[in-house]
């Protein structure tokens, strides 16, 4: 069995989890600032989303089929 494709899978995991951290804090950050633009926070909100549905679908890829 090949390790380098999942390695790869889970090295792409930690950065798109370290990515929607930083996205998190961004976003913690705009919603203190009454100033803050509705239209970025929806944008970042929007990327952190597809950032967990990313890291989701390579989370699956790491789990064995089952033979039915």
């Amino acid at each position: 069995m090949n390790t380098q494709p999942s390695n790869e899978v889970r090295r792409r995991i930690i950065e798109l989890e370290v990515e929607h951290r930083d996205l998190d804090a961004v976003i913690d950050t705009l919603i203190r600032d009454v100033r803050h633009e509705e239209l970025q926070l929806r944008r970042l909100k929007k990327r952190k989303l597809q950032l967990k549905d990313h890291i989701t679908l390579l989370k699956m890829q790491l789990i064995p089929d089952i033979p039915a």
